[in-house]
């Protein structure tokens, strides 16, 4: 059997798992990167291999022999941004030649939110290899929203009256696989993929109410209430900052915008944030 060329980080993961299931519905063979094999999802044409973000060595064995490599962002912590760019020249010196990385809305150095300046340096160091490139640049996950409220059924935070395209973990599954199924049509390409509109907290609220049937409600805090409501949970400072520039983020309005990516990608509308959180698990 021909080892696979195309090669799927984060497959225990949400999205990476989607991803690597959507391949495998479309028969593409698929090497699966992972911290821990025996977790990684058994799929037809799908080879789990040993690697992570963090072991140079497993990484350039894992990757050796690829053509494109799709990379879910690390997990959140003070030095991913170090274990980004280790990664992908770890892939450099493998020999892979297109990356397909899932970046951020309105990635930039100086973005309100803090995690959107890592994306923005981590894309620059994958341009500065000379790899063929795709960036995904996602909004804020949809599936997110429900958890966004306190158990008493508020949200709270400073976003002010500032909107996000909430996006669905599906929708950018399928525009990941609609890429890394035809990469060479997509190199250079950064695409912002967003759900069909961009609501407020208050309405974000509003629609948590009408489909889980219990009141939501969205209470905006100040900067300095957001950082002393979260203070209690001993996190770093840099955590705190990620925690409390979501919410700055949407207030200064650099989440509000709507791409037409994902329809062009998937060739079908964006899902509706009522529509994700309908069929999400009741709770």
């Amino acid at each position: 059997m021909t080892e696979p060329t195309l090669v799927v980080t984060g497959a225990t993961g949400r999205l990476g798992g989607l991803v690597a299931r959507r391949l495998a519905e479309r028969d593409v063979p698929q090497r699966l990167l992972v911290r821990s094999p025996e977790r990684a999802p058994r799929l037809p044409g799908a080879t789990a291999v040993r690697g992570s973000y963090g072991d140079h060595d497993a990484a350039v064995q894992g990757l050796t022999g690829a053509e494109t490599l799709f990379m879910v962002s690390a997990s959140e912590s003070a030095d991913r941004l170090a274990q980004h760019k280790a990664f992908v020249d770890a892939a450099v010196e493998a020999g892979v030649r297109h990356l397909v990385y899932i970046s951020f809305f309105g990635a930039a150095p100086d973005a309100t939110f803090t995690l959107a300046r890592d994306h923005f340096h981590t894309e620059e160091h994958i341009r500065s290899t000379g790899l063929a490139y795709t960036f995904l640049r996602d909004n804020l996950y949809a599936e997110f929203v429900p958890d966004l409220a306190g158990a008493d059924g508020v949200i709270r935070g400073p976003a002010d009256k500032g909107r996000a395209a909430f996006v669905a973990h599906d929708d950018i599954a399928d525009a990941a696989v609609a890429v890394l199924t035809r990469p060479a049509e997509h190199a250079g390409a950064v695409y912002d993929l967003t759900g069909p509109e961009a609501v407020s907290l208050e309405e974000a609220a509003a629609v948590l109410s009408e489909v889980r049937g219990h009141s939501v409600t969205y209470h905006p805090e100040t900067v300095e209430e957001a950082y002393a409501s979260r203070a209690s949970y001993g996190a770093p400072q840099w955590q705190l900052d990620a925690w409390v520039s979501t919410y700055t983020a949407i207030a200064a309005g650099q989440l509000e915008g709507v791409s037409d990516a994902l329809p062009r990608l998937t060739g079908r509308p964006a899902t509706p944030l009522a529509d994700v959180i309908r069929a999400l698990p009741p709770r």
